[in-house]
């Protein structure tokens, strides 16, 4: 019964991915369109230099920027989602093993 179930939610997160790039909005989010909104680039800069401070960039480098593959279009986003859910499952799952109680035979 467990195999049965983790086998079905695999299938539906990997569904999930593949049809989530062609669902998904062009709009940014809420997040990065209030960002757009309130945030001057010029006041930004002027003030960082004001401070002798310089913008930084990423802390680490993403494997996959904007959950794409760049130069390989839609196929590049289906691609990077199904790695990245397989990924994330795969951390989730070593953890669960990692966390298990042991059972009381």
């Amino acid at each position: 019964m467990d195999n049965k179930i983790l086998i079905g939610g695999l299938i539906v997160a990997i569904i999930i991915a593949i049809l989530a790039p062609f669902l998904a909005s062009s709009n940014p989010d809420g997040l990065e369109s209030t960002a757009e909104k309130i945030i001057n680039e010029d006041a930004l800069h002027k003030n960082l230099q004001a401070l002798g401070l310089e913008e930084e960039g990423t802390v680490a480098p993403s494997p996959m920027p904007d959950y794409s593959i760049e130069g390989m279009g839609k196929v590049g986003e289906v691609i990077a989602m199904i790695v990245g859910t397989l990924i994330m499952l795969a951390l989730a799952y070593g953890v669960a093993i990692v966390l298990k109680k042991p059972s009381s035979n």
